[in-house]
């Protein structure tokens, strides 16, 4: 792991920021100070507060390439104490702060106009395994947390599908992979979590010691606090991974078998994915066992017969890890992607489903993946992830790609995604609010539903000047 010092030179030189001019509103470098310039002093830092095109540009931009707006400054910290101290600054003076990890929001979910980006990738801190749990800061990437975990004998419970996301950001929205099926959200792997509220605090807290912000903050979108550093329960790893592809030719067929073995567990993994055929969509249940040697033929028995059986074994890091490379490659080349991720109630999931993708061609997802797949919703425990009242929940995720970038497709699709969702509502559905869906009055009261009262008192209380996570418009 790089030292911080290393983060920073990387991250490139800047004029750093040491005052702030409220007349403006904006900020006095040391070089404008050398000059005569005056404003209010900013705390002294370990790390850096940046004004730089470079890193503005950076801020103000994310995966979906949908959103662009500028804050006024990037935190670059150095240590907790800066994030505190900034924060504390911005709440007396009415700017606006978000959090920015690994910058794969896809609408703008961690931007701040003309406010304050925290940068957390330079507070990526992993701590040494002790007693099935490690301590973690929040920038610290998923797939530096496996990779030392794993050296210990030992893996995080659910894994998102890209290892590339911040910790941080994937327990701000709750955190969601295959082996939801079995051990709920990673929000429900957390034992304990430290927090800078929106007043400037400091705070560690547990489902024993300040227990309402503990459930406020994991899947709270940030709106309660920034997630500084986090202790996370882990279970023992196994060392190889054994996948099995299953294809049917429609879709009840392949959720039939998904909710069979959701019911008896005999899969660690469980996805599914839409997958064109050149005529029309096929259906593939994805399942892995982990480590072992399991009875290919037991694990088949009991579902639906798949058309097609694809059996492959490999590393256990390596299936974990299996779409980085991709995900590196894509990044650079910018395309806008307006996905769409929703929660589905069991009942109405066959339909949802059928319906909207007899209207959908590859043309509308720029080839990207589909996804669909089940779990229990008994295994979330965490209060701020806002799902169907249902016994089984499904979630669909259309990871749409406009390639080569087209305003007018972005646009289209935007509306789809609209017209998508006010669909799901109707039915019992809900957001996973990590997608690009445009946003209508109204949405997060009906999102959060009787909550919504309680919501409003917690971020009064929490971050009484409203700064924190401005982009996500759910106040």
């Amino acid at each position: 792991m790089p030292n911080r010092r290393q983060v920073l030179a990387s991250l490139g030189a800047a004029s750093a920021i040491v005052a702030f001019d409220a007349l403006s509103p904006g900020w006095v470098t040391q070089a404008q100070a050398d000059t005569g310039a005056g404003g209010i002093p900013v705390p002294r830092l370990d790390g850096r507060l940046v004004t730089d095109d470079a890193a503005l540009g950076e801020a103000a931009d994310d995966y979906g390439q949908i959103a662009h707006r500028r804050p006024r400054a990037v935190l670059r910290p150095g240590s907790v104490d800066d994030i505190t101290a900034v924060v504390r600054f911005a709440a007396a003076h009415r700017i606006p702060v978000a959090v920015r990890g690994q910058g794969h929001s896809t609408f703008g979910q961690a931007q701040a106009p003309a406010g304050v980006v925290i940068d957390s990738r330079t507070l990526a801190k992993i701590g040494p395994v002790s007693r099935g749990s490690v301590v973690v800061d929040a920038g610290a990437t998923w797939l530096d947390v496996v990779r030392a975990t794993l050296a210990a004998g030992y893996t995080p419970p659910v894994a998102t599908d890209y290892l590339g996301l911040s910790v941080g950001g994937t327990l701000s929205v709750g955190g969601i992979g295959g082996a939801s099926s079995r051990y709920g959200l990673q929000v429900d792997a957390v034992r304990e979590v430290e927090v800078v509220t929106g007043d400037g605090r400091l705070v560690r807290c547990s489902p024993t010691v300040e227990r309402e912000l503990f459930d406020a903050v994991l899947g709270g979108l940030g709106q309660y606090g920034v997630i500084v550093r986090v202790t996370l329960a882990l279970v023992p790893a196994a060392a190889t991974a054994r996948i099995y592809h299953y294809g049917y030719p429609d879709l009840r067929s392949m959720t039939a078998a998904q909710r069979i073995a959701l019911a008896d567990g005999r899969f660690d993994y469980l996805e599914g994915q839409a997958v064109w055929s050149g005529t029309g969509w096929t259906y593939l249940l994805e399942g892995g066992v982990y480590g072992g040697n399991p009875d290919d033929n037991a694990i088949l028995r009991g579902l639906p017969a798949p058309v097609t059986t694809e059996i492959t074994s490999m590393p256990y890091l390596d299936w974990l890890n299996r779409i980085y490379a991709v995900i590196e490659q894509l990044r650079p080349l910018r395309f806008p992607n307006p996905w769409l991720n929703l929660f589905l109630p069991d009942k109405a999931t066959d339909s949802y489903v059928e319906e909207l993708l007899s209207k959908l061609t590859p043309a509308d997802t720029g080839n990207g993946p589909i996804l669909l797949y089940p779990f229990s919703r008994k295994r979330l425990t965490r209060p701020m992830v806002s799902v169907p009242d249902s016994p089984v929940v499904f979630i669909l995720s259309i990871l749409r790609v406009v390639a080569p970038s087209d305003d007018a497709m972005v646009q289209k699709l935007l509306t789809d995604n609209r017209n998508a969702y006010e669909r799901a509502l109707s039915v019992g559905g809900a957001q996973y609010p990590i997608g690009s869906i445009p946003s209508r009055s109204g949405d997060w009261a009906r999102h959060y539903g009787a909550s919504y009262p309680r919501l409003r008192r917690l971020k009064a209380k929490y971050d009484p000047s409203g700064i924190l996570a401005p982009a996500q418009g759910v106040f």
